[in-house]
C-alpha cells in the first residue's frame, strides 16, 4: 500500500488561504503559521497552486521562473521553513507544475524561441479561454501557439531539450522535499503537428479534437512520471486532464503513468442530482478498479461546494463531504468547504482578477453587448466566484491589509460547526480500517447511497424523508434513531455503522 492511498489532501489556493505579512496576499508565513490548523483538521497531505515569480495573468498558472518563490509569497527561506513545519505536522506536500506553458515573460521565450510551439499562418484553433489560440510575434515573423491566454506561451514537447529542463525542475523541488506534483493540464503537452482546424458543435462551440491527447503525449508523461520515481520512489503524482471523457481520463494512469487523474464528472457537477453522483461512482468503479479515483467537489477552477451544490443548506453541504470522504478513493477538500464558504458576488468587471471571466467580458462587449449582459457573461466564466479569502473557525482573519480580491462573500454558515464535523469525520477515517478497502456494495435506494468497506455500512441519506436500515451493527459516526433493531436514519444525514461490533 503506497501512503497516499490513506490520505487526505488539501488544496491550499495560496493567494486567499492565509497572508503572514499583511499585505493582502496569502503567503508561506501565513501557510506555516496555519498548520496547526490544518493537523487539528485532520488532513495529512496539502496541494499547494502555483507560487513560482509570474506576471499573474493567470494567478500563478503563468510561471516566469519555475526554481523561485514569487516575493508575493516570501522567499526561498521561507519555504523551507514552511516544510521543516509540514514536516513536523506530518503533513505531505504536493505541488503544482505547469508544464504546458511558461509566461511570456520567461527567459526561455527571448532565449530560446525553439523551445515553443510556432506557426506560420494560424489555422482556427481556439484558446480555451476564448479567442485565438495564436498571436504574431513581430521579431519571429511567426505566430506562436497558446492554448490559453495569449501571455501563456505552449512549449513545444518535440524538442528534446524541453524535457531535460523539465528534469532539472522537478529534481529541484524533490530535492526541496516535496512529496509530489500535481500536472497541470497534463494531457494538453502534444498537439497534431499537421494544424487541422477543429471542428465545431451544434451550438457552435469548438471541439478540441486536435490540441489534446493527441500522439506522444503519454510517451512523455511516461518519461516524467519515471524520472520522479527514480529519484523518489514514494512520490505521489496527479493529473489534471482536460476531457470529459472517463475512459481517457482514466488511461493516463493506466500502466503506471500517474498515480491518480482528476474525475471533473464528478467533482464539477453544476446540480446535484444524487443518481447522477452514484452513477459516476460506479463508473469511476469499472474505469478505475484496480486503482484509486479521486474524490472531489470542488476546486479553485468553480464555485464553492455551499452555493454550486448544497444551495446554501448546510445538511446538503456535510452530507456531501461525508460521501467525499467514506467513498473509495483519495478525497481533496478544496480550502474554505471545511467552514461552509459561499461564492464571492462581484459587482462590476472591476473587482475581477481572473483571465477567464475577463476575456469572456470582453469578448462580449466586442460583439456590441451592453454592459449588463456582458459582466453577466463574465461573472458565469469568472473562476474568482470560489477564490475568496478563508474565513476561519477561529474568527482570524485572513489579513489586516486589503484582500487582492474584492468581491463580497455571500453570508457565511456556521464555520465551527462544520470544522468540527469534517475534523470528527477525519478523525473517524483516520482511526478505521476502511480507506483502501473495496466495495462490497454499493447501491441507490430511492434518494440513498450505500455501499459496505471492510466492516462498515455507510449511508448517505440524500432524501426528504428517513430511511430505515433493518438489523443493523452499531452506530459509530452519525445519529440515528432507534426502533427496536433497526436504524432510522434522518434526511440529509450520514451514519457510519459497524457490522461486525
Amino acid at each position: 500500500m503506497r501512503w497516499f492511498e490513506k490520505s487526505v489532501f488539501y488544496e491550499v489556493y495560496m493567494k486567499s488561504f492565509c497572508d503572514g505579512n499583511q499585505d493582502g496576499v496569502g503567503d508561506f508565513i501565513g501557510l506555516k503559521e496555519r498548520l496547526p490548523y490544518l493537523r487539528k483538521l485532520g488532513v495529512n497531505g496539502l496541494w499547494l497552486t502555483p507560487f513560482y515569480p509570474s506576471m499573474q495573468v493567470d494567478n500563478g498558472y503563468d510561471v516566469s521562473d519555475y526554481k523561485a518563490i514569487d516575493p508575493l509569497y516570501g522567499t526561498m527561506d521561507d519555504f523551507r521553513d514552511f516544510m521543516k513545519e509540514a514536516k513536523r505536522n506530518e503533513i505531505k506536500i504536493i505541488i503544482d507544475i505547469v508544464f504546458n506553458h511558461t509566461a511570456i515573460n520567461h527567459k526561455w521565450f527571448k532565449e530560446h524561441p525553439e523551445y515553443y510551439v510556432w506557426k506560420t499562418k494560424p489555422n482556427n484553433w481556439e484558446s480555451f479561454f476564448g479567442g485565438s489560440a495564436f498571436t504574431f510575434h513581430a521579431k519571429q515573423n511567426a505566430y506562436y501557439y497558446h492554448s490559453f491566454a495569449k501571455e501563456q506561451v505552449d512549449l513545444n514537447w518535440g524538442n528534446p531539450d524541453v524535457m531535460a529542463e523539465a528534469k532539472q525542475i522537478l529534481r529541484f523541488w524533490l530535492e526541496e522535499g516535496v512529496d509530489g506534483f500535481r500536472f497541470d493540464v497534463i494531457n494538453n503537452l502534444t498537439v497534431d503537428k499537421a494544424f487541422p482546424d477543429n471542428p465545431f458543435d451544434q451550438k457552435g462551440e469548438m471541439i478540441h479534437q486536435y490540441d489534446r491527447n493527441q500522439r506522444g503525449v503519454k510517451a512523455i508523461i511516461a518519461e516524467l512520471s519515471g524520472f520522479c520515481r527514480a529519484n523518489k520512489g514514494d512520490v505521489f503524482l496527479v493529473g489534471e486532464i482536460s476531457s470529459d471523457n472517463l475512459d481517457e481520463i482514466a488511461s493516463y494512469s493506466e500502466n503506471h503513468l500517474l498515480d491518480v487523474t482528476f474525475n471533473f464528472n464528478f467533482g464539477s457537477i453544476e446540480n446535484l442530482h444524487v443518481k447522477e453522483i452514484f452513477d459516476e461512482l460506479v463508473r469511476m468503479e469499472v474505469a478505475l478498479s484496480d486503482r484509486m479515483p479521486t474524490l472531489f467537489f470542488g476546486s479553485h477552477d468553480m464555485g464553492r461546494l455551499m452555493s454550486r451544490l448544497a444551495l446554501q443548506n448546510r445538511m446538503v453541504a456535510k452530507l456531501l463531504a461525508f460521501l467525499m470522504l467514506t467513498a473509495r478513493g483519495i478525497p481533496f477538500i478544496y480550502n474554505g468547504e471545511e467552514v461552509g464558504m459561499r461564492n464571492q458576488i462581484f459587482q462590476s468587471i472591476d473587482e475581477f482578477r481572473d483571465v477567464q471571466g475577463v476575456q469572456a467580458y470582453e469578448l462580449a462587449r466586442a460583439q456590441g453587448l451592453s454592459e449588463k449582459e456582458a459582466l453577466k457573461i463574465g461573472t458565469e466564466k469568472t473562476r474568482d466566484v470560489g477564490r475568496g479569502p478563508l474565513v476561519f473557525a477561529d474568527g482570524k482573519p485572513f489579513s489586516k491589509g486589503k484582500p487582492w480580491i474584492l468581491g463580497r462573500l455571500e453570508t457565511a454558515t456556521d464555520a465551527t460547526d462544520m470544522f468540527q464535523f469534517y475534523s470528527r469525520l477525519l478523525k473517524f477515517r483516520k482511526e478505521a480500517d476502511f480507506q483502501t478497502r473495496p466495495y462490497e456494495k454499493l447501491v441507490l435506494e430511492g434518494e440513498t447511497i450505500q455501499f459496505i468497506r471492510g466492516r462498515y455500512l455507510f449511508v448517505a441519506n440524500f432524501g426528504a424523508t428517513d430511511f430505515l436500515i433493518k438489523e443493523a451493527g452499531v452506530v459509530v459516526f452519525g445519529d440515528v434513531k432507534r426502533n427496536g433493531n433497526n436504524c432510522i436514519i434522518s434526511p440529509l444525514c450520514g451514519v457510519v455503522i459497524d457490522l461486525e461490533a
